[in-house]
């Protein structure tokens, strides 16, 4: 590998590091009051959208995430980031370590890192407080119920992918819809 390519390789890695050092929550369970939104679930679908059939598992997991966004007192749009970013993250499937193809020791629904302050492996792979732990760190950027779905997710996730939540928008606004009274 060429320096050039090394060192930008180094300088993301840092960074995410970083991002994950400082928005990863380490205590995620706080009790909130409920918020009630009059925002759409899907404030405006972005680009391409991919789309996957679930399992029982997975749709287990997306109702997890529904729950703990109401634990936590957020409204619909926070659920749609939330299984948004599951999607992307690890399509709704609650990962444990993956050996060679695990990015670092990225765990859960989220892909979060006890590294990087998210939590024990026990927590992060626990669909309550990964979820809750994600929500605390949306909670904390400025604005996330009005930006694009892509923006927020990555804001809390630093991934280096930033573009790649938006893909999922429709089928998490899908979700939400048909779940969250229920």
């Amino acid at each position: 590998m060429n320096t050039m390519l090394r060192k930008s390789v180094l300088g993301i890695a840092g960074l995410a590091f970083t991002g994950g050092v400082f928005a990863g929550p380490i205590a995620a369970h706080a009790d909130a009051a409920p918020v009630h939104s009059t925002k759409p679930v899907a404030v405006s679908v972005q680009g391409a959208q991919s789309k996957i059939d679930l399992n029982d598992e997975q749709t287990a997991n997306a109702k997890a995430i529904i729950a703990a966004t109401k634990k936590a007192g957020l409204p619909e749009r926070a659920a749609v980031i939330s299984i948004a970013t599951s999607l992307q993250e690890s399509k709704l499937e609650n990962l444990g370590h993956l050996g060679d193809r695990n990015d670092h020791d990225s765990l859960g629904l989220f892909q979060q890192r006890p590294s990087s302050g998210w939590g024990t492996p026990e927590q992060i792979t626990n669909p309550e407080y990964s979820t809750l732990a994600f929500l605390k760190g949306l909670k904390q950027v400025d604005g996330w119920q009005d930006m694009p779905l892509t923006e927020a997710a990555q804001t809390v996730q630093v991934s280096a992918y930033p573009d790649a939540y938006a893909q999922w928008e429709q089928q998490a606004a899908d979700i939400v819809a048909h779940n969250w009274n229920s």
